[in-house]
């Protein structure tokens, strides 16, 4: 299938070039990523919150809560809004409530306005799930999987190292200070935003009503997109579970503190990588092929963590790096391959297939991080081990019945 046609500078260079500029795929990414970080920053900083605001633990951890929360409810609510209107004017005008809640975050005298603040924080990041249907809309057919693989990989790295930004930044000149520059590079990238990007054609006319009503309509009616989002959910209930657990677990095992476990992030960010040799693999061989290698990997870097009793304490943690970077890799290249499936399934209804495709997802990493805790404290690590295990494996399983549904 076609893109949606573009106004102006797009569609003429789509005509003419089977890649978009590294430039703007630069803007893209680096907008994706700045957009999607702003939900995890508070994480690192919540005890110097706590002392600062003058508010205990469990006040304080309302403040991730509600972030996530309005980011969930932007991408059901909001995210379907670019079939409907100019993703241009969208992107833009997210950008500025984004960079306004995060200076009002910075400036909160105390919990209340930062709760608040950080609640249209999470609304207004959803910047990043605009971003990313427009690159696949900008993009040629022939290299639309290298380029949604591309900014997916400044989306990834924006989770991946936000947490480790904010936690060096905020101890060494303050969590106000985090919030600051957040907001200035979001403004930084509103303007390059406004002058780099092309208008987009409207892809639909539907009210916001029969919008919001058509998202059940597209779920029942497209199996492909019922298949992503269960697989994509599913790798992504071992993901949240791992990394909900894994500082509990180094603090307990290893005596590690908060900063080493921030530290694993940087391994993780190795695994970002995967996205535009996804997207590659993807347009040469079929993102169907590029689906099962992920899921596969991603459920035997998860088992083979379960190998680290056999090793001393310090193959241990080596262990537990090299399966970070594997499941991270197998569990990116999934999505970058599900995003390529799902996008072609209907041009016009990019946003709103990338909003349930998404929803799948964030269920997923919810599921994960609860199951995670009561695992943990069941069964110990290697529980949470057996847990990831299963959930990759049930998604690979998810994906290869695709192939004996075919046959």
């Amino acid at each position: 299938m076609s893109s949606v046609p573009l106004t102006s500078a797009g569609a003429k260079h789509a005509a003419r070039h089977t890649e978009l500029p590294r430039s703007l795929v630069l803007l893209l990414a680096s907008g994706a990523g700045l957009a999607v970080a702003s939900i995890y920053y508070s994480q690192p900083m919540l005890g110097v919150l706590s002392g600062d605001l003058g508010a205990s633990a469990r006040d304080t951890g309302f403040v991730p809560t509600l972030t996530q929360l309005g980011y969930a409810l932007g991408i059901l609510l909001l995210a379907p809004l670019g079939d409907r209107f100019d993703r241009r004017l969208l992107i833009l005008l997210k950008s500025v409530l984004l960079a306004v809640a995060l200076l009002v975050s910075g400036l909160a005298p105390g919990l209340p306005a930062l709760l608040a603040a950080s609640l249209i924080v999470g609304l207004t990041a959803t910047m990043a799930q605009d971003i990313v249907p427009a690159a696949a809309t900008l993009a040629p057919e022939a290299s639309r999987g290298k380029t949604v693989g591309t900014v997916m990989t400044g989306l990834l790295l924006g989770i991946l190292l936000s947490r480790v930004a904010s936690g060096f930044i905020a101890e060494h000149w303050g969590w106000r200070t985090v919030y600051e520059l957040a907001a200035a590079s979001i403004v930084l990238f509103g303007l390059a935003a406004w002058r780099g990007l092309p208008r987009f054609q409207v892809a639909s006319h539907m009210s916001y009503a029969h919008l919001m009503a058509s998202l059940a309509k597209l779920w029942t009616q497209h199996a492909e997109l019922r298949r992503a989002a269960w697989a994509q959910g599913l790798l992504s209930m071992g993901f949240s579970a791992f990394w909900s657990t894994l500082a509990v677990m180094l603090h307990s095992q290893y005596h590690m503190g908060s900063e080493a476990a921030g530290a694993f992030g940087l391994a993780g960010a190795a695994g970002a990588l995967a996205a535009p040799l996804a997207g590659r693999l993807a347009d040469k061989r079929g993102p169907e092929l590029v689906t099962r290698l992920g899921a596969g990997l991603a459920m035997v870097s998860f088992a083979v963590m379960g190998l680290g009793v056999l090793l001393p304490g310090e193959a241990q943690i080596g262990l537990i790096v090299a399966a970070t970077v594997g499941f991270d890799f197998g569990i990116q290249a999934t999505l970058v391959a599900h995003q390529t499936l799902v996008y072609s399934l209907d041009p016009a209804a990019r946003s709103r297939l990338n909003a349930l495709l998404f929803t799948g997802m964030f269920i997923g990493m919810s599921a994960g991080a609860a199951l995670g805790s009561l695992v943990l404290a069941q069964w110990g690590w290697m529980g949470v081990v057996a847990l990831a295990t299963a959930a990759a494996g049930a998604s690979l399983a998810v994906r290869l019945s695709r192939r004996r549904g075919a046959r």
